[in-house]
């Protein structure tokens, strides 16, 4: 378990210490290329863990008897054209890995970069978002790397950034498609011809990566009625954050696309409430809100500066905040089934 807690402990001390800026979109600072390798290397040489290790190890193994034409045509082709470059070059799935948390970290960094308080984004996504997606969904891990640059690109009007990201994320995996309403949705203006071009790509891509696969997906998890063990929980982990954004949204004192783009994605976390009570497969709501998490790390990272001037507690909802982490991270790993397949944490250059 240690890793794990390192992992996280890292940013949550640099949280407590930190104090509330503007966005740093031009500043770089050499802790940031730290953390960016950190969490590159402990994603990319892990051995053995997460629960789709074997079938990670099989997706490289098969790529081996791949042509390019066929690489196109198979799985999620991002992911594919990844391995079968890696079998070609006859490298091993950490190298894989390492491409796939490289470009995961990215994306997280970015993402945290553009809050007041980085650090406290960066410590509320390592308990879920780091330690058991990317650690665990090689490929939703890059496709939610690649989304949080989408939202980015949104947040300042950017549909072109969000298009080209989104398509990037939905190459990885292929339920990315479902953030495009979003960006229909949180545009200021230009929303007609927005709507038609963005509305174009969505069609596109669903009918090149989708289309051939959807009843598949419906048989695989709607009809088999997957169930995943802590959905509810995940999906409220969502929900209530984004329930106190909606509550509170003058307090986060924002406005255009920004406001525009968290208040639809807000509603959209509590409408997987609902979906997850009419829908039979826990599982298939489970791994669509994981598009969602950026919600999380957004409203909490954002929380102390908001309640700040309305409470004066800015420092103490730090501190709630770093705790909340903590909890989070105790519980899953000591008490969620699925903890087994990340326990103990095994690193690929001491594996033997």
């Amino acid at each position: 378990m240690l890793p794990y807690w390192f992992l996280f402990l890292v940013p949550a001390f640099a949280a407590l210490a930190e104090r509330p800026s503007g966005i740093m979109r031009n500043r770089f600072a050499f802790s940031w290329l730290l953390i960016w390798s950190l969490f590159t290397i402990l994603i990319g040489f892990r051995y053995k863990v997460g629960g789709d290790w074997g079938n990670y190890e099989r997706a490289l193994g098969y790529s081996h008897y791949l042509t390019f034409d066929e690489v196109l045509l198979h799985g999620d082709p991002g992911y594919t054209l990844l391995n079968w470059l890696v079998a070609r070059a006859d490298y091993g799935i950490a190298l894989v890995n390492l491409v796939c948390g490289a470009v995961f970290a990215w994306g997280l960094i970015v993402f945290a970069r553009q809050q007041p308080r980085p650090w406290l984004a960066i410590a509320v996504a390592v308990p879920y978002l780091v330690i058991v997606v990317a650690m665990g969904y090689s490929r939703q891990g890059v496709a939610v790397g690649f989304a949080m640059l989408a939202l980015v690109g949104l947040g300042v009007n950017s549909a072109l950034r969000f298009a080209v990201w989104i398509t990037m994320a939905a190459l990885f995996h292929k339920t990315a498609v479902l953030l495009i309403p979003i960006a229909i949705l949180a545009k200021t203006h230009g929303r007609i011809w927005t709507t038609i071009w963005i509305g174009a790509l969505g069609v596109l891509l669903y009918y090149f990566l989708l289309a051939d696969d959807i009843d598949a997906l419906i048989v695989n998890y709607i009809e088999a009625e997957y169930q995943s063990q802590g959905a509810t929980i995940r999906v409220m982990m969502n929900a209530l954050p984004a329930a106190v954004f909606l509550l509170h949204r003058r307090d986060f004192r924002l406005e255009g696309a920004q406001l525009k783009l968290w208040t639809y994605l807000s509603l959209a976390a509590l409408g997987f409430v609902i979906l997850l009570v009419v829908s039979t497969s826990s599982t298939a709501v489970d791994r669509m809100a994981l598009y969602l998490i950026p919600v999380q790390i957004f409203v909490l990272s954002r929380l102390p500066s908001a309640w700040q001037a309305r409470y004066g507690a800015g420092k103490t909802v730090v501190v709630g905040v770093v705790i909340y982490s903590a909890l989070v991270l105790f519980v899953w790993l000591n008490f969620a089934q699925n903890a087994r397949f990340w326990l103990p944490y095994q690193m690929m250059l001491f594996s033997g």
